[in-house]
């Protein structure tokens, strides 16, 4: 069995991985990547928030993004049968971006993976990590590749960037149950045919079926469009017949895009992801640390997957450097209680979202002109800005304006 040794290990070559590994190459850090899969390679989370533009402009990432001409995105909009919020990202309580894309992510992963390997990366792919141990300072993992090949790489860090694959959860029996209801979704990706010119074709759509049980529709530049639907699981799991009979049956829910979806063929097997909500015991330990994915996943509907896998990817890695100049990282409080403040802020949106807390705020007319921009700034994934009363008040503030709107419309009503 042959052996390797690096300075920092990355496990996955996702937006994670890359931003770690590109901020790493930078600062001169002998860095590689174990990537299971063959790039390009299709996954889910096709849609970003302006927070993590920041990072891929940092870290060198963002010209070679400009350049592949993705679909800008400048805000997003919710249906409510004929009610209708739209958030421009421009119009924000927060300094930071006011757009960003959406993405096939095959394309998106690969540009990015490319872009780092031109940087000096190496990036093993179709290699899997199948046992890590730790010895003092020293991490080493054993992998094994698609022509059953194994070698050992032993690191002065491991940087899990694994996402859904969710490797140190794994193997060091981190993972433990979310506080989140259990929801699941089922998606495909198709030839947008019936897609509108100007604006109406271009924005990021979500059509909410009922309280608990809404629809995506994200386009692409190159012609594709992501749909999909979220719900609890047993309701996603209630439409009988192969996926694709599924999918098709609940876009009937849509009275806004069941006619331009009707008869329009996936461009693949719609795929069903069943309780997706994640959470692990700890973000961290001797010689390793989770990031993006691997942590926490939350729910599809604020598109804040790749904006806490960037976030949490450039944090770990400026610290695994700052560790390795021999310089004290307190990981608990620079790491975990940083990470978990951005998690509980958009927990708390989540779970607002399904009680319809927040769904109040949303389609309450008049609308609060400041209200909205604080809450676009929370969806523009700036969860830090505690000059944000809907980030520093979060676990309160949307429940008491919703109790306010309630009040509001009872005495309307009188």
């Amino acid at each position: 069995m042959s052996h390797e040794l690096v300075d920092v290990l990355i496990i996955g070559a996702g937006p994670a991985g890359c931003v770690s590994a590109a901020h790493l190459i930078n600062k001169g850090v002998n860095v590689k990547i174990i990537e299971k899969s063959k790039f390009p390679r299709y996954v889910i989370g096709e849609s970003l928030l302006p927070r993590c533009m920041d990072h891929f402009e940092e870290v060198g990432l963002l010209e070679c993004l400009k350049a592949k001409g993705f679909e800008k995105k400048h805000g997003a909009r919710f249906l409510r049968k004929k009610e209708i919020c739209t958030f421009d990202f421009s119009v924000k309580h927060s300094e930071g971006w006011d757009w960003t894309w959406q993405v096939p992510r095959d394309e998106f992963d690969n540009t990015l993976a490319i872009e780092v390997q031109k940087k000096g990366v190496e990036i093993a792919f179709e290699s899997e990590v199948t046992a890590v141990w730790f010895e003092g300072s020293i991490s080493t993992v054993t992998i094994i590749d698609t022509n059953g090949n194994k070698k050992t790489i032993t690191a002065k860090y491991i940087i899990d960037s694994s996402g859904y694959g969710r490797v140190l959860p794994r193997l060091l029996d981190l993972d433990k149950p979310s506080a989140l209801p259990k929801h699941s979704s089922i998606f495909a990706q198709v030839k947008d045919i019936n897609k509108p010119e100007g604006y109406e074709g271009t924005m990021i759509t979500f059509d909410i079926i009922d309280t608990q049980v809404w629809f995506w529709m994200i386009p692409f530049s190159n012609g594709n469009t992501s749909i999909g639907f979220v719900g609890p699981t047993e309701f996603i799991n209630s439409f009988e017949g192969s996926t694709t009979e599924a999918l098709t049956e609940m876009i009937k829910l849509s009275e806004y895009y069941k006619d331009r979806f009707e008869g329009v063929d996936f461009l693949f097997e719609p795929k069903k992801i069943q309780n997706f909500s994640k959470s692990v015991k700890q973000l961290h330990g001797q010689g390793y640390v989770l990031t993006g994915n691997s942590t926490e996943f939350l729910d599809p509907v604020f598109s804040s997957g790749v904006t806490f896998a960037t976030e949490s990817g450039l944090l770990a890695a400026k610290l695994v450097e700052k560790e390795l100049k021999g310089e004290t990282v307190n990981w608990d409080k620079e790491y975990t209680e940083y990470i978990a403040q951005g998690v509980a802020v958009f927990s708390t949106y989540v779970a607002e979202w399904y009680t319809g807390n927040l769904q109040k705020l949303f389609f309450h007319q008049p609308e609060n002109k400041e209200i909205k921009k604080q809450i676009c700034s929370v969806l523009a994934g700036y969860v830090w800005d505690k000059t944000n009363p809907f980030v520093s008040k979060h676990n309160r503030i949307v429940k008491s304006v919703a109790h306010l709107i309630d009040m509001e419309v009872a005495a309307a009503k009188k």
